[in-house]
């Protein structure tokens, strides 16, 4: 099983652009969710919990930024980046959007290429793992372009699901994940597996990672879940 890509959530009322952003992040790789307005935009973002937003300013009922406004103020979201798509070129209208919250701002009419290089910008920052960054905590080295993983200099012998599941951990040190949110991850959503399995692979990481000493840096928080550091 691949690495779960990043999904993203299109929030687009025109149905000709949702279709053309929909076929070209797909063409990219990505996961995508669609969304017509701005409650079902609210919804999704709950449900979903996307990767990246990427949301068009006007909306039917409730505006792109009412939307962006309130994703930035729910702690559970403000950290998904948002790339807002709006015709309204002026500076004061720019500027309005990033100050709501929005993390890039692209007038239409747009270019899908410089569209993309925006969004992927967007999820080196938060999904670094996912875009083949290079990753390290402490004298753990990750380099998910060629798939290897050293610690102290010395190289690891990691199964997939054990990959992908330091991966995740290595992206947020120290963020707590439950299980559902390792599995979501790690599996995929679409995929049904008990949450036990998770605690199964956990044990197989970190026989992995304190092959060669060290200690065990895969912290077990209590009733919830693991995080690393």
């Amino acid at each position: 099983m691949a690495q779960t890509q990043p999904c993203v959530l299109v929030v687009e009322d025109e149905g000709a652009q949702r279709e053309v952003l929909k076929y070209n992040l797909e063409a990219e790789g990505f996961d995508v969710v669609l969304a017509e307005n701005g409650d079902e935009a609210m919804l999704l973002v709950a449900e979903e919990q996307p990767d990246l937003i990427v949301l068009d300013w006007m909306l039917p009922n409730v505006s792109g930024i009412e939307v962006c406004r309130r994703v930035k103020a729910d702690p559970s979201t403000r950290q998904i980046p948002i790339i807002m798509l709006s015709a309204r070129s002026e500076e004061v209208d720019r500027v309005r959007g990033l100050e709501t919250g929005a993390d890039d701002y692209v007038v239409k009419p747009y270019s899908v290429v410089e569209l993309m290089a925006r969004l992927r910008t967007q999820l080196r920052r938060t999904r670094p793992a996912s875009m083949g960054e290079r990753l390290s905590f402490g004298d753990i080295i990750l380099d998910a372009g060629e798939h290897r993983v050293f610690r102290g200099g010395q190289p690891l012998h990691l199964g997939p699901t054990e990959f992908r599941l330091l991966s995740t951990l290595m992206e947020k040190p120290g963020r707590v994940w439950t299980r559902e949110q390792l599995l979501d991850r790690v599996w995929g959503r679409d995929i049904y597996v008990d949450t036990r399995t998770i605690d199964v692979h956990v044990g197989r990481l970190r026989k992995a990672l304190m092959a060669h000493g060290g200690d065990n840096p895969v912290r077990t928080v209590r009733g919830t879940g693991y995080s690393l550091g």
